[in-house]
């Protein structure tokens, strides 16, 4: 009866100390047995051979054994342990900053030791800070392969991980996913064969090749990983495909007389990419497609026009945006295109007053309300649809999943109106709006799931915007040429340095800004935007620039979208070098969009790091969006890129979309054919590289 305790005492310690490894292994993405085969190493280390003390090269990782001739705890300046070691052709210092007295003992005159570490010149002579080292005793051969290092992470030893990924690769099904026709065709080495190198590597391995990851091993690795996201999101678009939407058909009516009471013509590209969002929404499946254009190239007509096709098949339209001035700059301009056609909107935030609210709400639920604007207000669980039939999310990076989903979901929606029995079990079309191009590269994987429509013009009379690197030094340059411009009918915009630590700091950064330029130009109107105010305030300055009251706009980056002022030909970015590439191209391009000459002023403060001086060149060097969103992706790379997208949508671990670009159209061929001739196979391959997480993508 005592061993009882015994027991459950050893059974609950077994539970707790895999419970603990299951959580360090968890921080590694590690959650079955075969994520450890794909636990990859990072790089190698050589302990297949030795190297004479005396040979060891300064900065080279080498391996060394010898004699300990002493050991002592020393204090120069603070307390540190350090061993003298020897062989036959010399001497070497271990040197330990952070130690344990039983490192002291195993280190005692006379033991044998290996030790392997990187060598530099010391006091003493040559030395080795803080090696891996083990005693030996006996016979100790030599390692057959090169020596993984892996990622890890806090109290998990790199030997504790080799031990299980090699537990892990011995009873692993390494068998191909990829037919053997297309490994063949494409050249690729089989997977059991890459997996087994990358993690056990010969000595005689091409190390460079190894460490650049241009291995056949890892072209074969990174092939696989580009594969599993292909086919993932693939198989969503195909899913997407076979779902029921209303099919909104061309009828004419709305379409055609607002494109006749329009004061400009479309550019080609405008039509072009109406052709392509107005036969998908013909369709009776949901169209998913992503509009993408420069700023100010025009995508907020073709939105309209799209709303109109929806009001046309009498269901109805709802437009997103992810903050209040763009959503505003929306209604303002649907309201000018769509009241005179009789189109009935509604306006929907989360500051407004709740007796508007609760209008506006039931204005939706009934269904008399055609078009509904918003912010995210609009997917809050109060809202309902009657018969929601297209949605449109402009500036959707800014979105996360789970909203542009909730959004989607309103089109099966708790409205009490006639249309919604008809749409049960119906999807709502949906279109996605960016000003931010996307890099074709990204546009190939991560949006692999949509049709892309692309806006590649600027609409005519668009002149194009002067780029200016000026230091914060030549200030008093740029106050004149402000005093200038406002004095000779234009306007400005002065943007605040953006600062991440504090949204406090950067509101007090505003009020400053603004009572130092009201000093300085006494015979100016300044006005002053920032996120704090109040939504009938922001309303009221916007109202006053646009009607040229305000000469000078003082702003935080609440600009940074939906303010289209043509009379603002110039911009000053103060402390330019605080933001983003992406940032810096949408607020440059709030100005530009009349007939004058616009400039741009990029107001930077020295020295300037690396990073800032490739942002500022490029952002100087271009105005092409899609070139910028290119430098931008090499800059930041896709994870930063992507932002909220990137809410289930698992990053490449181990493939570079730009240095990999070969291997990912060859992936993206491969989903198509392996879907189509061989969805076992499509299923395996996945099932090895997602196990269970192959959700992607679901809005």
């Amino acid at each position: 009866m005592a061993a009882k305790p015994a027991a459950n005492y050893q059974a609950n310690l077994r539970d707790r100390t895999l419970g603990a490894l299951d959580t360090k292994l968890a921080k590694l993405g590690i959650r079955r047995d075969f994520d450890l085969v794909l636990h990859l190493p990072l790089r190698y280390e050589d302990e297949t051979m030795l190297t004479p003390i005396a040979e060891a090269a300064p900065g080279c990782p080498v391996q060394v054994e010898g004699s300990v001739i002493d050991t002592d705890i020393v204090y120069r300046p603070r307390r540190q342990l350090v061993c003298r070691l020897r062989d036959a052709s010399g001497e070497l210092v271990l040197r330990f900053m952070n130690f344990y007295p039983n490192q002291k003992n195993a280190l005692a005159p006379q033991a044998r030791v290996r030790a392997f570490g990187e060598v530099r010149e010391g006091f003493l002579g040559a030395e080795m800070i803080h090696p891996r080292f083990r005693v030996l005793h006996g016979e100790a051969p030599l390692a057959a392969t090169l020596t993984p290092v892996y990622p890890t992470t806090a109290a998990l030893p790199q030997q504790a991980l080799r031990t299980l990924i090699g537990k892990a690769l011995a009873g692993a099904d390494l068998s191909d996913t990829l037919p053997e026709a297309l490994r063949e065709r494409l050249g690729l080495m089989r997977f059991a064969a890459a997996v087994t190198l990358l993690h056990h590597p010969q000595p005689d391995s091409d190390g460079e090749a190894l460490g650049s990851r241009t291995h056949p091993a890892w072209q074969r690795i990174k092939f696989d990983e580009l594969l599993a996201q292909q086919l993932s999101m693939r198989r969503h678009y195909r899913e997407r495909k076979s779902k029921a939407a209303i099919a909104l058909e061309a009828k004419g009516s709305h379409v055609g007389a607002l494109l006749g009471r329009l004061p400009f013509t479309l550019t080609g590209a405008q039509v072009r990419v109406w052709g392509e969002i107005g036969a998908d929404i013909a369709q009776p499946r949901p169209m998913h497609r992503l509009l993408q254009g420069d700023v100010g190239s025009g995508k907020t007509i073709v939105a309209a026009l799209a709303c109109l096709r929806a009001v046309e098949n009498g269901v109805q339209a709802a437009v997103m945006a992810p903050t209040e001035i763009l959503a505003e700059q929306h209604y303002r301009k649907f309201s000018e295109w769509l009241l005179p056609l009789g189109v009935r909107l509604a306006w929907l935030s989360g500051s407004q007053a709740k007796a508007e609210r609760d209008a506006a709400l039931r204005s939706i639920a009934s269904g008399e309300t055609q078009v509904a604007i918003g912010t995210h207000a609009l997917f809050q669980k109060q809202v309902a649809f009657s018969a929601l039939g297209l949605v449109i999310v402009d500036e959707q990076h800014r979105f996360g999943v789970a909203q542009r989903l909730a959004l989607r979901r309103k089109g099966k929606g708790k409205g009490k109106g006639k249309g919604r029995e008809a749409l049960a079990g119906i999807e709502p079309h949906l279109l996605m709006m960016s000003a931010t191009p996307i890099p074709r590269t990204l546009s190939m994987s991560y949006y692999a799931d949509l049709d892309v429509s692309v806006i590649d013009e600027l609409p005519p009379g668009r002149s194009p915007v002067v780029t200016k690197l000026i230091s914060d030094a030549r200030r008093d340059e740029v106050v004149r040429r402000i005093r200038e411009a406002c004095q000779g009918g234009q306007q400005a915009y002065w943007v605040c340095p953006l600062i991440e630590e504090s949204e406090a700091l950067q509101l007090k950064t505003a009020l400053d800004t603004h009572a130092q330029l009201e000093r300085e130009f006494p015979e100016l109107s300044v006005g002053l935007m920032h996120g704090r105010l109040k939504p009938e305030e922001k309303a009221g300055v916007m109202s006053a620039f646009i009607g040229g009251t305000i000469h000078l706009l003082v702003a935080t980056t609440v600009i940074e979208v939906g303010v289209d002022v043509a009379n603002a030909s110039l911009m000053v970015i103060e402390h330019a070098e605080r933001f983003g590439l992406a940032q810096l191209h949408q607020l440059r391009g709030r100005v530009g969009r009349g007939a004058a000459e616009s400039v741009c002023v990029l107001l930077y403060q020295s020295p300037l790091g690396e990073l800032a001086r490739n942002r500022l060149k490029a952002i100087y060097e271009s105005t092409d969006g899609f070139e910028i969103a290119r430098q931008d992706l090499a800059i930041r790379g896709p994870g930063e890129y992507l932002g909220s997208r990137q809410s289930g949508v698992p990053l490449l671990r181990f493939a570079d979309l730009e240095r990999d670009l070969g291997l990912l159209e060859a992936a993206r061929d491969a989903a198509e054919l392996m879907l189509r001739d061989n969805p076992q196979a499509a299923r395996n391959h996945l099932e090895r590289w997602l196990g269970g997480r192959g959700e992607f993508l679901k809005a």
